[in-house]
């Protein structure tokens, strides 16, 4: 039996942020995994199961950094890239905060799609690191909610944030 469905197809265009710095990929994954520290997912359940309201909740498990991200997941492909052929280190991360997600989870549950964030990390064949990551602004935008739009841009800054904390430039598309 299949379950009566409507299809609906959204076109998305994203813009793909790719910085190559030329620092060591060792370093720069040591200094992203510093700036934004993993989840604390067992004060998280303790925050819920002690009935804590929304503001106590999002500000202690909000990251320390100007930016709030916390890492939600990581992963360390290499291994198991290096079987497969490619001896190129690399490092994935799912980053965010709850708060700006919920912002626009309110007006659109599809908008976890795209948040947390995916940033990735490898080595360059210069000797330096590719960061690539995609800018949240133009994903959230197909949602067509100006709520979420903005939650976009204000993701777009706190991305910006980090990357100045981690002594990276600013790109172009999240000066604003």
């Amino acid at each position: 039996m299949a379950f009566p469905a409507t299809e609906r197809i959204v076109p998305v265009s994203v813009n793909r942020i790719e910085l190559e710095a030329a620092v060591a990929f060792g370093t720069l994954r040591r200094a992203f995994e510093a700036e934004v520290p993993p989840l604390d997912v067992g004060h998280l359940r303790e925050l819920l199961s002690s009935g804590a309201d929304w503001r106590r909740l999002t500000l202690e498990s909000a990251g320390p950094g100007i930016h709030r991200f916390v890492r939600f997941w990581p992963d360390h492909p290499t291994p198991v890239m290096r079987v497969g052929g490619a001896d190129i280190p690399s490092a994935v991360y799912l980053i965010g905060d709850y708060a700006t997600a919920a912002r626009m989870f309110r007006h659109d549950p599809g908008t976890l799609l795209y948040t947390p964030l995916r940033v990735e990390l490898h080595a360059a064949r210069s000797g330096g690191t590719v960061l690539s990551v995609d800018q949240p602004s133009s994903r959230l935008g197909s949602f067509g909610n100006n709520k979420v739009t903005q939650a976009g841009f204000e993701l777009d800054r706190m991305l910006g944030d980090l990357l100045e904390e981690l002594d990276l430039p600013r790109p172009s598309v999240l000066r604003r």
